[in-house]
């Protein structure tokens, strides 16, 4: 066959591509190779750190205080190299590092760096802070120094031997609540019906789409939570301060005038209040630490080593590898169906999990570290249902509640041996909900008309176009009636109580952990440590064991990021965009709004329509 000229320059065309993409591949190739025998040789030319006596251990802690990092090492890996610095903080990590010290003579001293830290909740910055007061039993010094302290900062300064604060700082213990957006009349004016069907007279999550305004049982109940929260926030800080039972609220209460007295002067204000020990620029804090620790010569400052370093050297220290181990599983975050990554729960991923720790054989507990408002109730049940085969199969279940651990949170801890929650957790909120919007009413005055055949009315029950069928809400409302008494059935079953009482306690209400204690729904009050402790104790493991994290696998290359201790976080992708923001709203309150909208369609993304749900509008302080 002839080849034709133009054959000739397509061939040759070809023939060129495929040479530039060989070589662009083993270019790459070629790049790769060369960063990882870099990275390789780094590694085995550096020779472990040998740490100096009077070293003083830097926590500087950045980011959200989180049970489990979200997303994978590439996830973080990725956002690093987007120059997106956004950071999480494992709380296992921070214990570790502190209990670590505790024993290390080498470690004197902790300096506690608190600007960048966002907070975490009530509960894990109390488990933070009960590091601190075991580290300084031992007779070695924390001292705490920030530019400012915000509310949830100072929790942890509280816990320091000295607190010290820029001149020009401030801190600001304001209290607990806050307001929600209610949209009644905005979605009337856009002809959008949001139809509620639920159980509880608490279950207040759907009011914002339904109200103006908060009902008289949810105001309630949040006054109650709040002022619980309050008092234990309060009390601890007295304590750790050795203020006067009830300073903190009249401080607050007196602000104006006590602002007033100290030159109008934040930084004196808090001198004045004995809520910091005095004001010192960073470089201040550097000289006393000399006196404190000891001078480092070479680096120009006082010995110290920071927290992802002494982890790193230290990691596995504590950890007796011989012993039997008892599994930790972390359910942080809203409740899904099918499988979620970590820092979040799927009713599938998480029940694998625990059936992984089943079939372990050097698994002999479980503790399950709960930290969720609930959310699908198929998917808590899915998890529920794997810890009592988990118990029947004669593993003992332990569940250590953290922030929140409320409705579907509070289902997926009904079959444990034992349920333990810290003074602050957040839980019960035992109801279940479902939301329905119409848009009949918008699509109307766009002109727009919906109509059709169907054999029956079933073929299409729930049409958000069209007003809500009553013979498909009255099957929703015995659906949900229907979970409603499997929820408190099994909650009586494992309270050892009736169905009855349950209710009385039930109806869709937040406790705090003490309240909860006080009406039978956890057994006691106490920390994740007690909660390991005790499943090693119905496990009879004695003290030859460790806690094993029992997490999702990583790729091959997830793996390889971990080696090279890369931090772990994910971004998370907005659900929904405002095409118009109103003028003056901030980031904040647009976030707020986009949340709140995201939730009417998530709900009904469901293979039915819709979806029961076990969840708790409620966020740790």
């Amino acid at each position: 066959m002839r080849i034709t000229p133009l054959q000739w320059i397509g061939k040759g065309f070809r023939m060129l591509w495929t040479v530039l993409d060989y070589g662009r591949r083993a270019i790459l190739n070629l790049l790769l190779l060369i960063i990882l025998i870099g990275i390789a040789a780094s590694f085995s030319s550096e020779k472990p750190r040998k740490l100096e006596d009077k070293t003083a251990l830097i926590l500087d802690l950045k980011g959200n205080l989180v049970e489990q990092h979200a997303g994978t090492a590439r996830d973080a890996f990725l956002a690093e190299a987007q120059g997106d610095t956004r950071r999480s903080i494992q709380l296992r990590d921070i214990l570790e590092a502190i209990d670590t010290a505790k024993d290390d003579s080498k470690i004197t001293s902790i300096v506690l760096l608190l600007d960048e830290l966002n907070g975490g909740g009530l509960v894990l910055e109390r488990e933070v802070a009960a590091a601190l007061d075991k580290f300084r039993a031992t007779g070695k010094k924390v001292i705490a120094w920030g530019s400012s302290y915000s509310q949830k900062q100072y929790l942890l300064a509280a816990h320091a031997d000295q607190i010290y604060m820029h001149p020009m700082g401030m801190v600001s213990v304001t209290g607990f609540g806050g307001y929600r957006n209610y949209y009644r009349d905005a979605l009337d004016k856009l002809g959008v019906t949001v139809n509620v069907l639920k159980v509880g007279t608490y279950k207040s999550f759907a009011e914002p789409y339904i109200s103006n305004g908060p009902s008289q049982a949810a105001a309630e109940a949040d006054a109650y939570l709040y002022n619980g929260l309050w008092k234990i926030y309060t009390d601890d800080i007295e304590k750790a301060r050795k203020l006067p039972a009830g300073s903190v609220t009249e401080s607050i209460n007196k602000l104006p005038e006590l602002l007033k007295a100290a030159g109008d002067s934040s930084g004196q204000l808090a001198v004045n209040l004995k809520w910091v020990d005095g004001l010192k620029t960073r470089d201040e804090l550097r000289e006393l630490m000399y006196t404190i620790g000891a001078p480092d010569s070479k680096n120009k400052s006082f010995r110290q080593i920071g927290f992802d370093e002494y982890l790193a050297l230290n990691k596995g220290h504590n950890m007796n590898l011989g012993g039997d181990q008892v599994g930790v599983i972390i359910a942080e975050g809203e409740i899904s169906e099918g499988k979620a990554p970590a820092g979040s729960i799927g009713g599938l991923s998480t029940s694998n999990l625990i059936r992984k720790a089943r079939e372990d054989d050097k698994v002999k507990a479980v503790v399950l570290r709960v930290n969720s408002p609930g959310g699908s109730a198929f998917g808590s049940e899915l998890i529920r249902r794997e810890l009592e085969l988990t118990r029947k199969a004669g593993k003992p279940v332990v569940i250590s509640m953290g922030n929140v651990a409320a409705s579907g949170g509070y289902w997926v801890s009904m079959s444990s041996d034992e349920v333990i929650a810290d003074e602050a957790t957040i839980t019960g909120s035992i109801g279940v909900f479902a939301i329905l919007p119409t848009a009949d009413k918008a699509v109307e005055k766009l002109g727009i008309h919906t109509a059709g055949t169907t054999t029956t009315w079933l073929a299409e029950p729930y049409n958000p176009l069209r007003p809500l069928n009553p013979k498909f809400a009255d099957m929703v409302q015995s659906s949900i009636n229907h979970i409603y008494a499997e929820f408190t059935t099994k909650a009586a079953a494992a309270r050892k109580t009736t169905p009855e009482k349950i209710n009385e306690v039930a109806q869709g209400r937040v406790w705090t952990g003490v309240q909860a204690k006080e009406r039978g729904l956890v057994d006691r009050l106490g920390s994740f440590e007690d909660a390991l402790n005790s499943a090693a104790k119905l496990a009879k493991l004695g003290d030859n064991y460790h806690a094993s994290y029992i997490e999702p696998e990583g790729s091959k290359l997830d793996k390889l990021l971990e080696m090279f201790n890369a931090q772990i976080s994910a971004t998370l992708a907005k659900h929904f965009q405002l095409a118009l923001v109103p003028t003056g709203m901030t980031p904040a309150m647009v976030n707020q709004v986009q949340e709140d909208i995201r939730w009417i369609n998530d709900l009904n993304n469901n293979p039915k329509g819709y979806a029961e749900v076990t969840h708790c509008f409620c966020k740790a302080p």
